[in-house]
């Protein structure tokens, strides 16, 4: 899958009941051309030629002699040539491998694209084999002539790359160890990886007669009508139950390979990698987990028992625990108003903000409509300095999906804005990159609950604000609790389907409260979650992003007037600077644990609000 930002979240199910489809309008779809004219187009297997050359010129002109580049007369400037032609050489392996990915979530089920993808991988992995050293070199550099040699011009520019890259020093292996690792990630996580992709866009669930995909058979538990929403979720837990086999093995094998990795660098913590590559401190995710598990009761437990009293019940199922509140009107949006939208929320904010969103639209950077074998959920893809963003959504006209836009768009502006950095320093860790989308979501929810006047519609609203912020935070939290055990575990042994089952209740029964009953078939829920695949502990990121946002928006509220100059900073960026020194011109923290506190009251506030609304 294409390594952009995309969240797990409710999807919906496929338009075309009730004449929806021509509802929603013209959805755009994206002009991938911008990269490549096509899979078999002479300007792709150019770049791949000429990549593959230059990087084994790279390697033969550098390879052994950074020491003495270094320690030259001139040391500063040899050394920032050889980083600036390092950044030109990635850039082009990530164009190429951006546009593989991104055409292979196009249709996954598409065995061509499934090789095309496949092979784009396993030949920019071995071309940039030959790019390995030039990190673990510098980095066997003495520190002060690095600090010396960085002091000054031109090689300063890179030194917020060159100090970030130190972080991974005490982890890095000998080289031949770490080649090993890296070309072998082909035919390890790399395939597994491709596996659960491909059986999850071939998974099929029948529902009432008809036989559907993962995604428009999420998008059932959003029904309004609650039998749909049982039906559903049996034929998930059904399917799922029978594939279980399968997705039990490839987490097995992903945690084992990851647990081999984590001992050979010497990590302490399952999670320490990623903290790591987050650029976040252990003791700052801790404080942020305790604080919310502390609020469950306040938060999700509180909440679900309100929404089951709403619905007249002491407890609501699983599949009712997305669903929409009973007797509130239910319409489609249609593409164009969810786009008008999103860019007016945007603009009320910053026109110029606004300006970098609509290109998106206008320069078909987006790809909207649900499609069989199209990849489920939404992304942002960054691909490139060189090139732009891309946006991927299933867009079926529900108000969570006009959400949706509005988060990955923030992450596509976020991604334009850091672009300047170049290759090596504008990608920004998880831990911020959630920032601009998850403030794009808030901007657009005030937006359109500024203009509800309708007391049902206002009251819906609020409620599915609540539910994205629980998803966002409590949810994505207890899952990171579901795979700091499995990880844990697996270092004791292979873990059994029910071991993982079990794990899977424990946390969603103590994350989600009493009021949600978690009955048979709920267990194998774990399975079709992506993230435990692709990117592991991950998902903290959401939490962090969405308290991070509480807080930043209650600073916007007061007016400062300075707050669109320091937010247009934090975003462009990138990854340049550490997130205390992003956040203290807001004078915020996140060292700090009052921080979490901050975050988690808007949530509470909002449920207190919703205490307050008779009906």
């Amino acid at each position: 899958m294409p390594n952009g930002f995309g969240r797990e979240k409710p999807v919906h199910a496929k338009a075309g009941e009730s004449g929806a489809e021509k509802m929603l309008g013209l959805l755009p779809e994206w002009q991938l051309s911008d990269l490549y004219p096509g899979m078999d187009s002479a300007a792709y297997k150019t770049d791949l030629a000429e990549v593959e050359r230059e990087s084994a010129a790279f390697a033969a002109r550098y390879r052994g002699h950074l020491a003495s580049l270094a320690g030259g007369a001139e040391g500063g400037k040899a050394l920032f040539e050889a980083v600036q032609e390092y950044e030109r050489i990635e850039d082009r392996l990530g164009r190429i491998i951006s546009y593989a990915g991104l055409i292979y979530a196009t249709d996954t089920t598409k065995p061509v694209h499934g090789k095309f993808y496949s092979d784009a991988q396993e030949r920019v992995t071995t071309i940039s084999s030959d790019l390995l050293f030039f990190t673990l070199e510098l980095n066997r550099l003495d520190d002060s002539l690095i600090d010396t040699l960085c002091a000054s011009a031109p090689l300063n520019h890179y030194t917020p790359w060159l100090k970030d890259l130190r972080q991974d020093k005490p982890y890095q292996l000998e080289d031949r160890i770490e080649q090993v690792f890296h070309e072998k990630s082909v035919t390890g996580r790399g395939a597994w990886n491709r596996l659960f992709d491909e059986t999850m866009a071939s998974l099929r669930f029948e529902i009432d007669g008809e036989t559907l995909t993962l995604e428009p058979t999420l998008g059932r538990l959003q029904d309004t009508d609650g039998k749909k929403r049982k039906s559903a979720g049996e034929a998930l837990a059904k399917t799922l139950t029978e594939n279980l086999r399968l997705f039990t093995l490839i987490t097995n094998t992903l945690a084992k390979d990851k647990e081999i990795s984590d001992r050979w660098r010497g990590f302490q913590d399952v999670a320490d990698s990623r903290h790591l590559a987050n650029r976040v401190e252990r003791e700052v995710v801790d404080a942020m987990v305790s604080a919310i598990e502390a609020a469950h009761p306040r938060l999700s437990h509180r909440y679900y028992a309100l929404k089951a009293k709403w619905f007249g019940q002491k407890t609501l199922e699983f599949w009712d625990r997305n669903a929409p509140l009973p007797k509130v009107e239910q319409r489609t949006i249609p593409w164009e108003e969810a786009r008008d939208t999103v860019l007016e929320a945007y603009a009320g904010f910053s026109p110029e903000l606004a300006g970098i969103a609509r290109r998106f639209f206008d320069e078909k950077w987006i790809d909207a409509p649900v499609r069989p074998g199209k990849a489920p959920g939404a992304f942002a893809h960054p691909t490139v300095p060189s090139s732009h963003p891309y946006v991927m959504v299933n867009y079926l006209g529900k108000p969570r999906d006009v959400m949706t836009l509005a988060h990955e768009l923030g992450h596509g502006v976020h991604q334009v804005l850091a672009g300047p950095n170049g290759a090596l320093m504008a990608p920004t860790p998880l831990t911020l990159a959630e920032t601009a989308s998850v403030f794009g979501e808030m901007l657009t929810f005030r937006k359109i609950l500024a203009e509800t006047t309708d007391k049902a519609q206002r009251k819906a609203l609020l409620a599915s604000k609540v539910e994205d912020m629980i998803n966002t935070v409590v949810r994505q939290v207890a899952f990171y609790a579901f795979e700091r055990q499995v990880h844990i575990e697996r270092r004791k042994g292979e873990l059994t389907t029910e071991q993982l089952n079990g794990i899977w209740l424990d946390v969603q029964s103590k994350s989600l409260g009493p009021s949600i009953h978690l009955g048979p078939g709920y267990e194998v829920f774990w399975a079709y979650i992506p993230h435990f695949i692709h990117s592991p502990f991950y998902v903290y990121a959401y939490a962090f992003g969405d308290c991070l946002v509480n807080s930043l928006y209650g600073v916007y509220q007061k007016a400062d007037p300075r707050f669109v100059e320091n937010y247009f900073a934090l975003l462009k960026a990138g990854g340049t600077k550490h997130h205390t020194e992003l956040l203290a011109p807001f004078g915020l923290d996140a060292r700090d644990p009052a921080f979490w506190q901050i975050g988690l009251s808007v949530i509470d506030g909002m449920i207190t609000e919703l205490e307050g609304m008779e009906g």
